[in-house]
């Protein structure tokens, strides 16, 4: 007799696996059923229970407080952290504002879209953000996501996240932050509007749309694909701040190309025209350049802020590896410290790191990279180092040029 689902009935030659006990079987697909079933009873008891308690749990933070927090972790980008402390404040009153329904005036929900090279600090902004707001927070990487019907990740993945972040407690996630990464890569092939299917591209602005909005959204418990017998759960994107960030290759193109056409007749000699190229043309994006580089105007409009990060200078990428709360050094030396070894390296050695971080193009991420290569044999061996690691130009040259 051939075995089949005691619960369903299936056929083992049906389903993917079948699980055997003492008088019965279990196959997958009930197995997947009943774990969304114990979920959804789960985060709703959960949220019964502590809806009360975190509907006012957030402290609001004066925009001068929240940059002074951020300027313990980031260094420089003043103007970007200005204009995204006072976002966030604005946000989180406007919630407040929401809960006490004291005017009949509706605060629009002001989305964030960061600009700025590879390793300029924007993913470090936003968590940065949540960790001093005490809010959920989840990253969700934009190239990964594809239009529904389609392999790869429903737009509704990234809601999962966050969710799975507070252990499905919706009341809480409704009040998170979440983080878009590379959000240019979902940019139009071209600057006409498609006529086939753009998978990857506008296809998912489109479906991000209603989530950045807000809308209530049925979301499936696990990352992926829905299933049709999922147990979906419902979350109101109303609230959810939501920070985009990306590197826009190219659209400083864009931006010089507009305002030098506008500015025909006022630039006259070289002199001027080569001191008005050399200007940062992030600092003048407007939403037309946005638009011209493939976002679509709905989802421009759903960043109603935009904001940029300078390039990293020599002079910042050494003032990262050194100065914030957990700068790179600062780290090392506390994971030897550990180990009761005492980390020095001299300022010749950090240049050298600097340097090469630099001319690749790497950002703070490279800083990193680095490091990693310098310590890595110590921390490897690290029952024989001495109680005192010394770090100079000559071991950095070594560890770097020629290993």
């Amino acid at each position: 007799m051939e075995e089949k689902c005691n619960f369903c009935g299936r056929n083992k030659n049906d389903i993917t696996f079948l699980i055997s006990g003492i008088n019965g079987h279990i196959c997958n697909l009930c197995i997947e059923k009943t774990y969304s079933i114990i979920h959804q009873k789960f985060w709703v008891k959960n949220n019964h229970k502590t809806s009360e308690n975190n509907s006012e749990f957030i402290k609001i933070k004066k925009p001068r407080e929240i940059k002074s927090f951020l300027d313990k972790y980031i260094v420089e980008q003043n103007e970007a952290k200005k204009i995204i402390s006072v976002a966030v404040y604005n946000h989180y009153k406007r919630i407040k504002k929401q809960n006490q329904n004291n005017t009949n005036i509706e605060i629009d929900k002001s989305n964030v879209l960061l600009i700025g090279k590879t390793g300029t600090g924007k993913t470090l902004l936003a968590k940065s953000i949540s960790k001093l707001l005490k809010v959920p927070f989840a990253i969700a990487d934009a190239t990964s996501l594809t239009e529904a019907g389609y392999v790869g990740e429903d737009v509704e993945s990234v809601l999962t996240r966050l969710l799975q972040s507070v252990d499905y407690n919706v009341n809480f996630a409704e009040k998170g932050i979440i983080f878009l990464d590379e959000i240019d890569k979902i940019s139009r092939k071209n600057n006409n509007p498609s006529i086939t299917r753009d998978v990857s591209g506008e296809g998912v602005q489109q479906a991000l749309l209603k989530i950045l909005e807000g809308a209530i959204v049925n979301v499936p418990p696990q990352s992926g694909r829905k299933h049709p017998d999922q147990k979906m759960i419902q979350i109101n994107t109303n609230n959810i701040l939501f920070i985009a960030g990306g590197t826009f290759d190219g659209i400083e193109k864009i931006i010089s190309d507009r305002i030098e056409k506008t500015s025909i007749g006022f630039v006259q000699n070289q002199e001027k025209r080569k001191k008005y190229s050399e200007k940062n043309y992030l600092k003048n994006i407007i939403a037309e350049d946005l638009k011209k580089f493939g976002l679509i105007p709905e989802i421009i409009g759903r960043f109603p802020i935009v904001t940029y990060l300078d390039p990293l200078s020599k002079n910042t990428l050494k003032k990262i590896l050194v100065e914030p709360e957990n700068a790179l050094i600062k780290q090392y030396q506390t994971l030897f410290n550990m180990d009761h070894i005492s980390l020095n390296i001299t300022d010749e050695a950090l240049n050298i790191i600097v340097d090469k971080a630099f001319h690749l193009g790497l950002g703070a991420r490279g800083l990193r990279t680095f490091c990693e290569k310098i310590f890595l044999d110590y921390m490897f061996d690290i029952e024989n180092v001495q109680s005192t690691l010394n770090i100079d130009q000559d071991i950095v040259k070594q560890k770097l040029f020629y290993s």
